[in-house]
């Protein structure tokens, strides 16, 4: 199933974090939080201004970004488990960093 956002929303594939501390520690499911890293899927066409133009969004596909802890809204589609939030709810871009070579280390 294909999604597509409306206005100013993205969708959202969260980055999982390494489940070793520096010191070699593993930790378990239950005692990670949710990584606030993600990587963005799809993007809406963009809000729109007073005077009825629509304004694009600073983001797109396959960006590696940060959001807050408590962003987004989680949805299951086609049964992985993704976020859909405003594009306000994005604190920045990493740039030069690839999440797809993240996910394959």
């Amino acid at each position: 199933m294909k999604f597509r956002p409306l206005h100013d929303r993205v969708v959202v594939r969260r980055i999982e974090s390494n489940e070793r501390t520096v010191g070699g520690i593993i930790i378990p499911d239950t005692a990670k939080e949710k990584p606030q890293e993600g990587e963005i899927i799809a993007v809406g066409p963009g809000a729109r201004d007073e005077q009825g133009k629509v304004v694009a969004l600073d983001v797109k596909v396959g960006d590696h970004i940060l959001f807050g802890k408590w962003s987004g809204t989680e949805v299951k589609i086609d049964g992985e488990e993704l976020l859909i939030m405003k594009e306000s709810d994005v604190m920045g871009v990493i740039e030069g960093h690839s999440a797809k070579a993240k996910k394959a280390a």
